[in-house]
C-alpha cells in the first residue's frame, strides 16, 4: 500500500489533467455558443443577440451562457471577432498565397464576392452591424469598425503592391480604388440580398474588370481578362 508521500505525485499529475479536460470542455462549449450566436447575428443582427435567446437555441441555462461571456456586450464583441477570423480564413489568407500584384488583388476580390454570394441568404455582420451601430458609439461599434478598417487596410495594401509591381499605373489613387471596389461589394449585397436582382454577381465582377481596365498599366492589360475563378453557388444568381 502506498504511503501518502508515494501517492502524492500521481495525485498531483491527475489534477492538472483534470483541469486540462475541464478547460478543453469549456472551450468546446464556448465555441458551440459562438457558432449559435453567429447564426442568430447573421439573421437578426448583433442587436438581436441576447443571453436569453442564445440559451434557448443552445439548450443551456442563461447562467451557463453568461458564465462564458459575462455580458451581452462582450458576447456581441466576441461574435464580431469570430466573424472576422472566419472572414480572414476564407478570403484573406488564401489570397495572400497568390503572386504579388494583380493575381493577388483579383483573388482577394473574387473570394470576397464568393463570400457575399453565400451570405445572400444568411446576411453579412459587417453590413448589418454598420447599419445598427453607425451612430451608436461604444465598445461594440469600436470592435466592428476596427475589423472593417483592418480588412480595408489589407485590401489597400494589395492595391499599393500592385502599383509597385507595375500592374497598376503609378498615379493610381489606392484609396479611391479601394472605395470603388468596396462600393461594388455593397451594391452586390444590396441588389442580390434586398432586391433579389438576377445577375448581380456578374455585374459586380464586370464592375471590377472595368476598374482594372481604368487603373491597369498597358503591360498588365493583356492578362487582366483571364477567365474568372470558379463560379459562385447557383443560389446566388437568383
Amino acid at each position: 500500500m502506498n504511503t501518502p508521500l508515494e501517492s502524492a505525485p500521481a495525485a498531483a499529475t491527475a489534477t492538472p489533467r483534470a483541469h486540462a479536460r475541464a478547460l478543453h470542455k469549456g472551450q468546446q462549449t464556448r465555441a458551440a455558443i459562438l457558432e449559435a450566436a453567429l447564426g442568430l447575428a447573421s439573421h437578426m443582427g448583433l442587436e438581436g443577440l441576447s443571453i436569453g435567446a442564445l440559451a434557448e437555441v443552445t439548450h443551456m441555462s442563461k447562467s451557463g451562457v453568461f458564465a462564458h461571456f459575462g455580458s451581452r456586450e462582450e458576447l456581441q464583441i466576441s461574435v464580431i471577432r469570430e466573424y472576422h477570423a472566419r472572414f480572414e480564413e476564407e478570403v484573406f489568407f488564401p489570397a495572400i498565397g497568390q503572386a504579388r500584384g494583380l493575381p493577388r488583388l483579383r483573388d482577394l476580390f473574387e473570394r470576397w464576392v464568393r463570400r457575399v454570394s453565400v451570405e445572400i441568404d444568411s446576411g453579412c455582420i459587417y453590413i448589418s452591424g454598420a447599419v445598427e451601430f453607425d451612430d451608436r458609439p461604444g465598445p461594440v461599434r469600436d470592435a466592428l469598425a476596427g475589423m472593417v478598417r483592418a480588412w480595408h487596410a489589407a485590401l489597400e495594401k494589395a492595391i499599393r503592391i500592385a502599383i509597385e509591381t507595375g500592374d497598376l499605373r503609378p498615379e493610381t489613387d489606392a484609396t479611391q480604388m479601394l472605395f470603388e471596389i468596396h462600393g461594388l461589394i455593397l451594391a452586390l449585397h444590396h441588389d442580390a440580398r434586398f432586391l433579389r436582382i438576377p445577375g448581380a454577381l456578374d455585374r459586380a465582377r464586370a464592375g471590377f474588370e472595368r476598374a482594372l481596365s481604368h487603373y491597369a498599366t498597358p503591360v498588365a492589360a493583356p492578362t487582366r481578362r483571364k477567365s474568372a475563378t470558379a463560379a459562385a453557388p447557383a443560389k446566388a444568381r437568383r
